[in-house]
């Protein structure tokens, strides 16, 4: 028997294999760094394992503001977005706040992508600065 899967579906699959390998390669860079670093040593470092691990990624991508048919530069940026699909903010905080998780929310509403993760390098295990939103 054969059966069909809808473009949603395959999306949200895709997604989620996709995140997998972003928390894997964060791990792995935060394995071997652990924290206390700045931000931009720990996204370069991610970068390299991502695109080692065969993924597209594109970093500090500009990302307009879309209002009543103007297009405003004002200066946002995604830290990372993989595979033109999940879009990854960095941070090296003490403590992940709700402002942050509202940062990720705003991205992905400008952005049009479903899929973001927040990932606290500065936290003592990482899994413990790991979160996953989906819109």
């Amino acid at each position: 028997m054969e059966t069909r899967s809808n473009g949603a579906t395959e999306k949200k699959l895709w997604d989620s294999e996709c995140t997998n390998i972003i928390l894997g390669c964060a791990i792995e860079v935060h394995k071997a760094l652990g924290p206390g670093l700045l931000e931009s040593v720990y996204e370069a470092c991610l970068v390299f394992e991502l695109e080692k691990a065969g993924c597209k990624v594109e970093r500090q991508k500009s990302l307009p503001v879309r209002y009543k048919g103007l297009e405003l530069d004002e200066g946002f940026r995604l830290d990372l977005l993989v595979n033109d699909a999940v879009v990854v903010e960095l941070k090296c905080v003490e403590k992940l706040l709700p402002i942050h998780e509202a940062q990720l929310y705003t991205y992905l509403k400008l952005s049009g992508k479903r899929t973001g993760l927040l990932i606290n390098f500065l936290s003592k295990l990482l899994k413990d600065g790991i979160q996953r939103i989906v819109c």
